[in-house]
C-alpha cells in the first residue's frame, strides 16, 4: 500500500478525504509549526491546481502535495516557500520566497509542502530536519494521533 494512503487511512475517514483534510506539520527538530491549517492535494485536480487561482495564502495555511518532487509557478500571484520532504518526512530542501514564473525541484523528495512566504524562515525549517503531520479540525476530534516518520 502507497505510504500517503496509510497516513490518509489512519488518520481521515474516508468521507472526508477530498475537501475537508487539515494537517498541522510540525518541526520536530527545531520544535516549531510550519502551518497550523495545510490542505492535502494527494489526488487528481487538487494536485494539478495546487495555489493556482488563489490570491495568497493566510498566516498558518498550506498546501500538501504528495507526491511530487517538482512544482512550477507559472500564472500564481503571489510568492511561495516551498519543503521538500522525503517519505520519511524529513525536509530534503528549502526554497523561501519563490516568486510567480518559476520551477523548482528536489528529485531526493517525495512530497512538497507549499507555504505563504517568509513560513519556512520563521519556522527555521533547514534540509534534515524532521517533520510530523497532524489532523487539525472536525478530523482531530476523532483521532488524534500524529504521523511521524516511518
Amino acid at each position: 500500500m502507497h505510504w500517503t494512503r496509510r497516513i490518509f487511512d489512519h488518520l481521515i475517514p474516508q468521507r472526508r478525504r477530498e475537501s475537508d483534510v487539515r494537517l498541522k506539520i510540525s518541526n520536530l527538530t527545531r520544535q516549531t509549526v510550519l502551518a497550523e491549517r495545510a490542505e492535502v492535494a494527494d489526488r487528481g485536480a487538487k494536485r494539478r491546481k495546487g495555489l493556482l487561482g488563489r490570491d495568497g495564502l493566510g498566516p498558518g495555511e498550506g498546501l500538501w502535495i504528495v507526491p511530487c518532487e517538482s512544482v512550477h509557478t507559472f500564472g500564481m500571484r503571489f510568492a511561495i516557500d516551498l519543503v521538500y520532504v522525503d517519505r520519511k518526512l524529513r525536509v530534503r530542501k528549502v526554497r523561501s520566497g519563490v516568486p510567480p514564473w518559476r520551477l523548482s525541484a528536489c528529485l531526493s523528495a517525495h512530497s512538497v509542502i507549499e507555504l505563504a512566504s517568509g513560513a519556512a524562515r520563521a519556522s527555521r525549517t533547514e534540509p534534515g530536519d524532521t517533520l510530523e503531520f497532524s489532523p487539525t479540525g472536525p478530523v482531530a476530534e476523532k483521532n488524534s494521533e500524529a504521523i511521524s516518520p516511518l
